[in-house]
């Protein structure tokens, strides 16, 4: 992840200060952008009131309007990210481990530097746009597991030129959002309060600030297309799937990379998160523990949730914080929801990396046999199914290392009799199943396309991981020419690459990227289908 975002951070464009700076009227303030070579940028733009003091696990309250002028010039601060551990060889010492956790996490801190009061938006327009221009939006939310992330690291400034230069000019938003326990804190007093998914909520009202203001910077409100991958492609879904399926206007298309309706369970299963937070934070005897989170010093409420399982701990992609049913934003598990028909009827596209589960399973290890395995899915995954469940999960997947993940390199990369397996099992419950399940469902409802990216191969032991598709966007490649062309009419196709089909049930085809000298094929997906329907069985009745 780190790599990505040096890679992205590197491809960021120097401002080239050569004309005036841009201003845009906003309520009664004027605001103040910077001035690149083909484009304008207005940065760190607050959308809400600081979600600080009394606001700390609350709803995002608007801001009444902008009164007072001011220069945004310069990323607000990600939210409170949590710290990672980096899944490395048992063989290391532990005090080496530690010592390279921290300076991983002071080197991810200094590059993005943090702050309770995040809620900020950011805008890039191409040069000559006015507020006649009516050009289509490209809404863009980060990934990073819900737990670490921030739009400071992905240039959008390539994403304008690629439009501009495909003569379909388009505006970039990026907006922050609250992750980790400042997000998406789950627990029965939660629920009570009505304050879960707080993230989402975030993401909700960013989209309700460019309904409101983009026209200003010369976007078309009526053409937003939201976008995103890995946590943020899933926030995207979950947009499509809030209300009822109704959108209130704020969107007209979805783009998801790596993220679907995932099987997420009701909010009370991360009682033992919240109950964690408060224990290690002197809140245990309060009456309302809720309040007293709120009260708790910053310091002391980041060094609790540190301590609270990762994306890369040992269980993974079974995450302590993300999004769960509310029964406000979400009302039922997502997948569930699908089966409900409560969907934007909107277009959209959804693919998936061919190895999305290799970076996620260097944790497991010390998972050696089938006795390791079983209990891992026991202990994590499945903690409510039957034996002969967990078995029938297993068979699904195959012990020869040939069949794992990543995919096609035979028993290259067995880091562990169990690795590969693991690898395959995890991309596809949580991407590639959820990815075809929402497919099945909605292709014949609304126009859909899928892809695959099979671009990386040549990486040792993770193969097409999970967020390599991102270079194959924010660095300008042939996926940012199909985004844009989307954004703006609906439709990836045109002029360059080559046609990509609608998908549906009876032809599910897939637009695949490719290393080498043929970069782009269409193929079928048909891959895996009876794993795939039986971990989607079993997900459903037991939601994460």
């Amino acid at each position: 992840m780190l790599v990505l975002e040096a890679s992205l951070a590197a491809a960021t464009p120097t401002p080239v200060v050569k004309r005036a700076s841009p201003t845009v009227q906003l309520d009664d303030a004027t605001v103040t952008g910077v001035a690149g070579l083909t484009t304008n940028s207005w940065l760190g733009i607050p959308f809400a009131q600081p979600p600080v003091g009394s606001l700390r696990f609350q709803l995002p309250q608007s801001l009444t309007s902008y009164n007072a002028s001011f220069s945004a010039t310069a990323y607000g601060p990600a939210c409170p990210q949590q710290a990672i551990s980096i899944p490395l060889p048992s063989v290391l010492p532990a005090d080496a481990v530690t010592a390279i956790d921290n300076l991983t996490n002071w080197l991810y801190g200094v590059v993005t530097p943090s702050s309770e009061d995040c809620l900020t938006i950011n805008v890039v327009a191409p040069a000559d746009a006015t507020p006649d221009s009516n050009l289509p939006v490209i809404a863009w939310i980060f990934g990073g597991g819900f737990e670490l992330g921030s739009p400071s690291t992905y240039p959008g400034s390539v994403i304008v030129d690629k439009a501009i230069e495909l003569d379909v000019p388009a505006i970039y938003v990026s907006m922050n959002y609250r992750v980790t326990a400042f997000g998406f804190l789950a627990s029965k007093e939660v629920q009570d309060a009505g304050v879960g998914n707080l993230g989402l909520q975030d993401q909700r009202l960013a989209l309700k600030w460019i309904q409101q203001y983009i026209s200003n910077f010369g976007g078309d409100p009526t053409k937003v297309t939201i976008w995103g991958e890995s946590a943020g492609a899933i926030s995207v879904a979950l947009q499509m799937l809030t209300n009822g399926g109704n959108t209130e206007g704020l969107f007209r298309a979805g783009f998801m990379q790596s993220g679907s309706p995932i099987p997420v369970g009701d909010i009370t299963l991360g009682q033992q998160y919240y109950d964690f937070l408060v224990d290690q934070t002197g809140c245990a005897s309060s009456d309302d523990t809720l309040e007293c989170l709120r009260g708790v010093e910053y310091e002391t409420l980041m060094d609790a949730i540190n301590q609270t399982p990762n994306i890369f701990s040992y269980q993974s992609l079974i995450l302590a914080w993300l999004p769960r049913v509310d029964g406000v934003f979400l009302t039922d598990d997502p997948q569930q929801l699908v089966l409900q028909g409560s969907v934007a009827d909107v277009p959209f596209i959804t693919g998936d990396c061919d190895d999305e589960g290799t970076l996620f399973s260097l944790s497991g290890l010390n998972i050696t046999d089938d006795s390791d395995l079983y209990t891992w899915l026991k202990t994590y995954w499945l903690p409510n199914a039957t034996e002969s469940q967990i078995d029938a999960g297993m068979a699904l997947y195959s012990t020869d290392p040939a069949d794992g993940s990543p995919f096609n390199t035979s028993d290259l990369y067995a880091l562990t009799p169990e690795f590969k397996r693991i690898a395959a099992f995890q991309g596809d419950s949580v991407f590639q199943g959820p990815r075809r399940f929402f497919l099945e469902h909605q292709s014949s409802k609304q126009s859909t396309w899928s892809f695959l990216s099979k671009r990386f191969k040549w990486v040792p032991v993770l193969g097409s991981f999970h967020g390599s598709d991102i270079l194959n966007v924010y660095l300008g490649g042939d996926m940012a020419d199909y985004l844009v062309r989307f954004a703006a009419n609906l439709d990836p196709n045109g002029d360059t690459g080559i046609e990509w089909p609608q998908y549906t049930t009876d032809s599910p085809n897939m637009l695949t990227f490719l290393d080498g000298l043929i970069p782009l094929e269409i193929t079928q997906d048909t891959y895996r289908a009876a794993a795939m329907e039986g971990i989607t069985n079993l997900t459903l009745e037991y939601p994460i």
